[in-house]
């Protein structure tokens, strides 16, 4: 089944291109099928490369998904056109009385910040607040998982000595649990980021599971009681040469940032990247969308 998006959105060509099921609004409407509707809150300055990578992902499943665009309005985008902002996304006002299958709260390039002084963070608040009666399961990612274990548990980010960044080996804490259902022993996840939540702390936290972790980048995977919230501490959904471009970005402001580890064959920066989890990143996807959205949401959205 298809993903709907809006014609004019720069992911449906590129989605299409890479033979993904894209069905536009024009064909949708001539269906009578009820997709799950899923709401996206974009945090990425680089708006429109994150909403086709998670396009991407939510696309390539069984189920016809209806993707609606987030923005926070206490933050304006300065690295995407506001017409597109204006043409494709909405503001919580625009939502905050509809009730939506699934959510997704992206990562966002704000780790270093404590939470209270990202200027969006009351509204943020707000959303995931709401999110605990309008949103049948959420799945945070990156900065957003940290910022959901914040808000919804207490738990703290801590500061990494140095920047993890590569694509690190994972190991199943939980091997028989739904979300992982499909997935190998060892599986790579890309991480970029400057600080982590640790393990003790979530373990100690009443109706937290750890399902998935690295040696090197510590908790991946972590699912409160029926999947009502899910939290991914790293990117999954990273194009090829996204750490690529992180990287030459760092590179290019002098921070000094090593070479992304297990990215490049033999560490060597010339020869273009390894792709080593696009599969499970499809797979994590999918089984989200099937087990904790589809398989238990409630056909009429207003019983949520």
């Amino acid at each position: 089944m298809p993903i709907k998006i809006p014609n004019a959105l720069p992911a449906t060509r590129t989605l299409e291109e890479e033979n993904i099921f894209v069905m536009t609004e024009t064909r949708a409407i001539t269906q009578d099928i009820r997709p799950l509707k899923i709401l996206l809150l974009n945090l990425m300055p680089t708006k429109i490369a994150t909403e086709t990578q998670f396009a991407r992902l939510l696309g390539n499943t069984p189920l016809q998904v209806e993707l609606t665009l987030l923005q926070t309005s206490t933050h304006k985008a300065t690295h995407t056109a506001e017409e597109h902002m204006m043409a494709f996304y909405k503001v919580f006002d625009d939502v905050k009385d509809q009730n939506f299958d699934g959510m997704v709260i992206t990562g966002a390039p704000v780790e270093q910040m404590p939470f209270e002084e990202v200027n969006y963070w009351e509204e943020l608040c707000r959303i995931m607040e709401w999110s605990k009666t309008h949103v049948h399961s959420t799945l945070h990612i990156c900065w957003g998982a940290q910022a959901g274990l914040y808000y919804h548990y207490g738990i703290k980010k801590h500061d990494l000595p140095e920047k993890l960044f590569g694509v690190y080996p994972h190991t199943l804490d939980k091997p028989r649990a739904i979300l992982l259902r499909g997935f190998d022993e060892v599986f790579m996840v890309p991480h970029s980021r400057y600080t982590t939540v640790r393990r003790e702390d979530v373990e100690n936290t009443p109706g937290l599971s750890v399902l998935a972790s690295s040696e090197e980048a510590g908790v991946f995977l972590i699912a409160a009681p029926e999947g009502k919230h899910i939290f991914a501490t790293g990117h999954a959904e990273y194009d090829a040469r996204t750490l690529e471009n992180e990287y030459l970005r760092d590179k290019a402001a002098g921070l000094g940032t090593a070479v992304p580890a297990n990215y490049y064959p033999g560490n060597d920066d010339t020869k273009a990247p390894n792709v080593t989890w696009r599969g499970h990143a499809n797979l994590l996807f999918s089984n989200w969308l099937n087990y904790f959205v589809y398989q238990t949401t409630p056909y009429d959205l207003n019983t949520l």
